[in-house]
């Protein structure tokens, strides 16, 4: 039986309270409880051995994880979910986690993750990611499309050859002078570049189908602004598509890139959607570079 005096003690920090609260809702590995809390590896099985010296949690091998389950009797766990209502990150965990038991489930993703991760190891020729893109917009139907932080337009010019309206959006006069110049020599009248802030975007409400941030949330000052104003704009029922850096810590990528955020860990950037009001959120890395700093390319899709 654990000691009542030692239990509390532990349970009186706050990192050691998220972490026991987490595990009595279910059981989960070290990875899961590193994307629920945004903590590294190290600081989460320093405090879960704490926690399992003192008979609070168990630890079971399964595969090449350890799965952590919580042994706490009810009475500390009552006098833990009290304390917990002082804690400003509780409402996140439990919305994490909510997204993390919703991966687990499906099932189906985990096959196709497989499938998309052989895609490409072998040369064929005439077969890529940039081709099978390529072919996938051409399919697909748009009435309006905003490119929010569209840089140069890349993507931009591609959607104009579907979509009957693109709108592409950047901070930077040179880009959207360059981008507008683009859009006249290939003879894509549909493109218009405005310039304007993700935070602050210059389109009517409820106005657009479908927008897209493709490696632009992590150069927001304030990223949950940006997602208010892409919800803002979106029709009901409209798409949001965000391709980011899953996080990382690559330090130089501030100087380098001009990179306010260090990416976004997969569950943070849900909770963020689901705080905006976004619905149907579904998350997923979708690439894996091979050369350090190894950056990983988070999606995400949500519905307004």
């Amino acid at each position: 039986m654990p000691s009542i005096l030692n239990s509390l003690k532990l349970i009186a920090d706050p990192t050691r309270l998220r972490l026991l609260l987490l595990l009595a809702e279910e059981a989960l590995s070290v990875a899961e409880l590193q994307e629920i809390m945004g903590m590294g590896q190290s600081r989460i099985s320093t405090q879960l051995a704490q926690l399992k010296k003192e008979g609070l949690v168990a630890d079971l091998r399964s595969g090449k994880n350890n799965i952590y389950s919580c042994l706490a009797p009810a009475d500390l766990l009552d006098i833990a979910t009290r304390a917990a209502e002082e804690l400003p990150e509780r409402a996140k965990d439990t919305s994490s986690l909510a997204h993390i038991l919703r991966k687990r489930k499906d099932k189906a993703r985990a096959y196709f993750d497989e499938l998309a991760g052989k895609f490409g190891r072998q040369y064929v020729p005439g077969r890529s990611w940039k081709g099978l893109a390529e072919a996938l917009l051409k399919i697909l139907n748009y009435e309006t499309v905003a490119d929010l932080g569209a840089g140069e337009g890349t993507l931009a010019q591609l959607l104009a050859q579907r979509a009957k309206k693109v709108i592409a959006l950047d901070h930077a006069p040179k880009m959207v002078e360059f981008g507008t110049k683009l859009a006249k020599e290939h003879n894509l009248p549909n493109l218009e570049y405005r310039l304007g802030d993700i935070e602050e975007i210059p389109i009517d409400d409820a106005s657009v189908d479908l927008a897209f941030f493709s490696q632009a949330l992590h150069h927001a000052e304030h990223p949950p602004r940006a997602l208010r104003e892409a919800h803002r704009i979106l029709k009901p029922g409209g798409t949001l598509v965000i391709l980011d850096l899953h996080q990382h810590s690559f330090d130089k990528a501030r100087e380098l890139y001009a990179d306010t955020w260090l990416g976004f860990p997969e569950a943070e950037l849900a909770h963020m959607l689901e705080q905006e009001k976004f619905s149907a959120i579904e998350t997923a890395i979708v690439d894996r570079e091979d050369s350090p700093p190894h950056f990983q390319t988070l999606l995400a899709v949500a519905r307004k």
